[in-house]
């Protein structure tokens, strides 16, 4: 899955409402909201699949189900970023210039993130346990920084949003 793919992904979502400031507000709420909701079942998707104990062991190999749900649900999340804050930025429709200046700043790193877990997607949606690389821990354990390095971010922006 690629960039392109989000796109495609995001075209069954409602645009935002072009209407009066109150409806755009409403609608970017609801945006925002489903970005958080994507956003917490990643994580907690996440954590069952690094399956560690609090001794930070892993207890089990990860399933086959539980790999492709996680890379399903984490390109709804980058999908629904994507669409909720960043189109925006993007497209230079946002006129709050606080919000405009720290997105301007912070844009280029969130997409460093978002090709970063497109390329984690891509190596490992559709493996099963048996079929995991060497470097799948390394890999899992650095996408979890770069997740939350981009979360950080998010939130900053969310911030200035309401």
């Amino acid at each position: 899955m690629n960039k392109a793919n989000i796109k495609a992904k995001a075209k069954t979502k409602p645009a935002p409402a072009a209407g009066k400031p109150s409806e755009r507000r409403d609608s970017s709420r609801e945006l925002i909201q489903k970005l958080m909701s994507e956003r917490a079942e990643m994580l907690v998707l996440y954590c069952r699949l690094a399956g560690l104990d609090t001794k930070g062991e892993r207890r089990h190999t990860p399933t086959a189900r539980l790999l492709q749900e996680f890379c399903e649900v984490m390109v709804d999340y980058l999908a629904a970023g994507h669409f909720s804050l960043y189109e925006r930025i993007v497209n230079g429709n946002e006129r709050r210039q606080s919000f405009a200046q720290l997105a301007d700043k912070l844009y280029p790193r969130i997409a460093e993130t978002t090709q970063a877990a497109l390329d984690f997607n891509d190596k490992y949606d559709g493996k099963n346990g048996q079929e995991l690389s060497m470097s799948f821990d390394g890999d899992l354990s650095h996408l979890g920084e770069l997740l939350a390095s981009r979360i950080e971010m998010e939130d900053r922006l969310l911030k200035l949003f309401y």
